[in-house]
C-alpha cells in the first residue's frame, strides 16, 4: 500500500520514458492487429465486380478463372507482410520498455528495513 511519502514523490525520468515507450509498443502492435484484421475481412467477404465470387474461406476452392484473376493477391500479401515489421518492432519495444519500467520501479522503491 503506497504511503503518503511515495504519492508525493515525483516519478523518475526513466519511469516516464518507459511508460511512454510501452505506449509506443502497444501502438505498433495495434497497427499490426489492424492490418491482420483487414486481411481477415478480405478473406471472408465476397469479391469481384458485383460480389459474384464467394469468399475464400467460406467456400471450397472451386473458383472459376475470372474469380481467381479478379482477386487482388499482391495487395493481400502486402497487408500480411506489412504487418510483420509492426508486430516485431512493437513486441520488441514493449518488452524492452516493460523491463525498463520494472528496473525504474525497483530503483524508485524506498529502502526496506
Amino acid at each position: 500500500m503506497p504511503t503518503s511519502d511515495t504519492r508525493t514523490r515525483p516519478e523518475s525520468p526513466l519511469l516516464v520514458r518507459a511508460r511512454r515507450s510501452q505506449g509506443r509498443g502497444l501502438l505498433l502492435l495495434a497497427v499490426a492487429g489492424l492490418l491482420w484484421g483487414w486481411f481477415a475481412v478480405l478473406l471472408v467477404t465476397p469479391y469481384g465486380e458485383d460480389g459474384e465470387c464467394p469468399a475464400l474461406v467460406a467456400s471450397a476452392y472451386v473458383h472459376d478463372d475470372d474469380c481467381v484473376e479478379s482477386r487482388d493477391w499482391p495487395f493481400m500479401t502486402l497487408l500480411l507482410g506489412g504487418s510483420v515489421p509492426f508486430a516485431a518492432l512493437g513486441a520488441a519495444v514493449y518488452a524492452s520498455a516493460s523491463t525498463a519500467r520494472r528496473v525504474a520501479e525497483h530503483l524508485d522503491a524506498p529502502p526496506r528495513g
